[in-house]
């Protein structure tokens, strides 16, 4: 893909309207491109020239005039920056999904982003937060899906680039579903004939919007891990680890935003936004203030669950050992009762073992009351094992 050459003062007017978060009117010098990390030659020479890409990872781009209403659409970045320095005052909207150093090269070099914001777009895994690059303005939000199948929450990275006469969107997962944010912004013009804010508002909107049926989601998981804990579950304690990490990652993607929507607003002040506008990123930020009240009443409730949980467990564990002890107590008192038995049944077979051997001199072999002392032997040591095993209450 050949990249065209960069604008000029004259070759396109910019548009002049104020941009959320500080953002200023393009430079018209010469492009320089990204920074020498990403490479900068002009592209009217050979060493300038790109071949196109195996896989676009362009979604969708358009371009708008300055009513708000689509001029055209593109399959290739470089017709639709042909196309932007041919309409002065409109606004391209570029929306990539995973796209490489190729694309992301190209768009650094024409609309003049900062290498560290590029680098960040490419690797991904940032935590969400809002900075300025001169005329530029970066933004990083984390989109969350509720998954119904799976029970589980699906997070998305998103990287928002926007310009004076530009936006750019890179997404890193399957949500959040931009498709239908432009369809909305198209069927209503005069919101983005307010420009590139009006879209970054949308973006923002629709990612806290989808962040609702995540959280009802979660809350019906922590009534169903409250019945299950008081229902004896066993395996609760593992969907209870699974849910609170879940939470803590919600957390972690709805806490910065708060910042990113404080720092549009003063910028939005600062900078003579509209105040129908700034009553749009009121609205929002009412709303992520509701979802953040609402994850971090979810935390205190899975702490609560845990540690009634990890008390019903134990209470569990105390019961199993009082029966276990009883049975060993139980078991004891059986043996005691059959060792005692077992004695008292030795002693005459013991006496009668003795007297049982088949030798000639043997004292009382003769003895004409033998038999019956023998008798009166066996007889008086089974009593008295037994008076004894009673009195020691084994039998």
């Amino acid at each position: 893909m050949s990249v065209t050459s960069p604008r000029t003062a004259a070759s396109r007017a910019v548009r002049n309207r104020p941009l959320l978060g500080a953002l200023r009117p393009r430079r018209a010098t010469p492009a320089s491109g990204a920074g020498g990390r990403l490479g900068s030659a002009p592209a009217d020479t050979p060493q300038g020239r790109r071949d196109v890409p195996a896989r676009s990872s362009i979604v969708e781009s358009a371009l708008y005039d300055a009513d708000g209403r689509r001029v055209a659409s593109f399959t290739r970045l470089a017709d639709t920056f042909r196309e932007l320095r041919a309409h002065p005052g409109g606004m391209a909207w570029i929306g990539l999904e995973r796209p490489d150093e190729t694309e992301l090269a190209q768009l650094a070099r024409e609309f003049d982003l900062h290498p560290l914001a590029v680098e960040d777009a490419i690797v991904a895994h940032q935590r969400p937060k809002i900075e300025r690059y001169g005329d530029t303005l970066f933004v990083v939000l984390h989109a969350a899906r509720y998954v119904d199948q799976a029970e589980e929450v699906e997070f998305s990275e998103l990287h928002v680039f926007v310009g004076p006469d530009f936006v750019v969107t890179v997404r890193h997962g399957a949500c959040p579903d931009l498709s239908a944010v432009r369809t909305h912004l198209e069927a209503h013009p005069t919101m983005l004939a307010r420009g590139p804010e009006s879209v970054l508002y949308a973006i923002v909107d629709r990612v806290v919007d989808d962040y609702a049926p995540v959280v009802a989601g979660l809350d019906g998981d922590i009534d169903e891990i409250e019945s299950e804990v008081f229902g004896g579950d066993a395996a609760v304690s593992r969907r209870i680890y699974e849910l609170s990490r879940e939470v803590v990652e919600f957390q972690r993607a709805v806490r910065p935003l708060q910042r990113v929507c404080g720092s549009l607003a003063k910028g939005a002040e600062k900078y003579g936004v509209t105040e129908e506008m700034q009553a749009y990123l009121r609205d929002v930020a009412d709303h992520l203030t509701e979802v953040a009240d609402r994850v971090e009443s979810f935390r205190a409730a899975l702490r609560d669950i845990l540690t009634v949980n990890a008390t019903l467990v134990a209470r569990r564990q105390n019961e199993e050992m009082t029966h276990l002890t009883e049975v060993s107590i139980r078991q004891g008192e059986e043996v005691k009762k059959i060792s005692g038995w077992a004695a008292i049944l030795f002693a005459p077979t013991l006496v009668g073992t003795v007297y049982g051997m088949n030798f000639d001199d043997m004292p009382e072999l003769h003895w004409a009351w033998g038999y019956p002392a023998a008798l009166v032997a066996m007889l008086s040591v089974s009593v008295a094992l037994f008076a004894v095993f009673r009195w020691k209450r084994w039998i």
